[in-house]
């Protein structure tokens, strides 16, 4: 990752939801979403300026779609720009499934902030 000591990165959290097109499909097809979404988790793992520091999956105690909070899985990441943050974002229109491409079966929310750190200018006791 390119930062400095002067830029941090930002922290993102990549909410995805697997909304109702996966669900529609028959069992025996979903293995092809599955191919096409670990791949895009490995390209957004290897893109420059981003380090994915850890991902979670909740489809054991959220069974269904989900369009929005609690989303389907997560993505934590450390990146370098907000155009890094936005291309990440756009492996769900570039990553094909068959002929469709990934957003058919799953959208991604980024929410950015910073790595939770006292700031410089808050006084601490002691």
């Amino acid at each position: 990752m390119s930062q400095t000591a002067t830029t941090p990165p930002l922290r993102v959290l990549f909410c995805i939801g697997i909304n109702q097109n996966f669900f529609d499909l028959p069992k025996s097809e979903i293995g092809i979403v599955w191919t096409a979404f670990s791949g895009m988790m490995a390209d957004m793992a290897r893109m420059p300026g981003v380090d994915v520091i850890g991902n979670m999956d909740d489809d054991s105690h959220l069974v269904g779609p989900s369009d929005s909070w609690p989303w389907t899985c997560y993505v934590l990441a450390d990146v370098d720009t907000q155009e890094t943050v936005k291309a990440a974002c756009n492996l769900f229109r570039t990553t094909m499934v068959g002929e469709y491409a990934l957003w058919r079966y799953a959208k991604i929310e980024a929410r950015i902030g910073r790595a939770l750190t006292i700031r410089d200018d808050v006084e601490t006791a002691g």
